[in-house]
């Protein structure tokens, strides 16, 4: 599918050139800014859908329903709701700021996103102004992308095989990928790289979206459950686990989807290096250490069931992290777009 033939007839002449450069993307402000495009990866990778919104109340329940999901890409899709909710007033902007705020609690990056939209709405609240602030958002999240992938690449062997776990791709971001884009940015300097990506349950990222995108990309990837991670890294054959990032605290510390952490203490017990990708706006320097970020508890009904279809018992009840918390101590090493780190965790 191209780009073009995602748009709904009639409105090809309201679409602008993707700041994604993909010919897909996770959200896109259009011309004239009253509308955002949404990719809905629930739907994904059976069906290639996008849904536009006018209302910012929409973008919430896009976020909170993980239609738009990935901690970059719902900053971005934040940033965009606010210039839909200052076509309406100061009073719903404020309202709106603070409810979207709200909709996820683990990724920092949508308390970044909001936190640059109203510093700017305070000197000029005119919605061109914001749509601006927020395009150039989300121009700057996918030159970050880009030069993190360039500084993770160089950590790759010449050929590797890389895990990774859930999706940090250009899905996730505004476009390229953190993890992803390590890979990427390996593959384009000339290096053999394959991936090994873990499904991720109970939402499947893995195997729905970070399998859909590098097939489209004709990257070898290889899918594999989650539990198959220890017995693949004991008979040696991943180099490096390479993993994005939904909030990283002062120390060092991380939250990453749900089983992460698992992953970050398989590699240290076959001594590979376990490493992390993530733009600053993941940062949250008022974060003291992983024990002070709030994990985002979802649906049990996502575990006990794969999209409509029940797997459990009746009467069965589940538990539903959606994030975990990896120490500083696992990390090899945290890449960012910076070049100078302000953590240092430890090798």
């Amino acid at each position: 599918m191209t780009w073009a033939r995602t748009l709904p007839a009639g409105r090809a002449h309201a679409h602008p050139e993707p700041i994604s450069g993909a010919p897909y993307s996770a959200v896109e402000l259009m011309v004239g800014d009253k509308t955002l495009m949404l990719l809905d990866q629930r739907k994904l990778p059976a069906h290639e859908r996008y849904e536009y919104v006018s209302e910012w109340t929409q973008v919430e329940e896009a976020i909170k329903s993980m239609m738009v999901r990935g901690a970059p890409a719902i900053g971005i899709a934040a940033a965009y709701a606010l210039v839909l909710a200052a076509a309406r007033g100061a009073e719903t902007l404020r309202a709106a700021a603070d409810a979207l705020g709200k909709a996820r609690p683990t990724a920092v990056n949508l308390a970044h996103a909001i936190a640059t939209i109203m510093r700017e709405a305070e000197k000029n609240s005119a919605p061109a102004h914001l749509a601006e602030v927020a395009r150039t958002y989300h121009k700057e999240e996918v030159a970050a992308c880009k030069r993190i992938g360039a500084r993770g690449a160089e950590a790759l062997p010449q050929k590797c095989t890389v895990l990774t776990h859930c999706n940090a791709g250009a899905l996730a971001t505004g476009g390229f990928g953190t993890a992803l884009g390590v890979v990427r940015a390996a593959r384009a300097a000339g290096k053999d790289v394959h991936v090994i990506a873990c499904e991720t349950r109970p939402l499947l990222q893995g195997a729905r979206l970070t399998a859909w995108e590098l097939a489209r990309d004709h990257i070898p990837v290889t899918l594999v459950t989650d539990s198959m991670a220890a017995s693949i890294m004991a008979r040696g054959e991943i180099h490096a686990v390479v993993v994005g990032a939904d909030r990283i605290a002062k120390n060092g510390d991380v939250a990453n989807k749900i089983g992460t952490y698992g992953l970050a203490v398989l590699a240290h017990a076959h001594d590979i290096p376990f490493y992390v990708a993530a733009p600053w706006s993941t940062v949250d320097l008022a974060c003291a250490d992983g024990a002070a970020i709030p994990i985002e508890e979802r649906s049990e009904d996502e575990v006990l069931a794969i999209e409509t279809t029940r797997i459990a018992p009746a009467g069965v009840t589940a538990r539903n992290p959606a994030f975990d918390v990896t120490p500083a101590r696992l990390i090899r090493a945290i890449y960012t777009e910076r070049d100078v780190d302000l953590l240092h965790p430890t090798p």
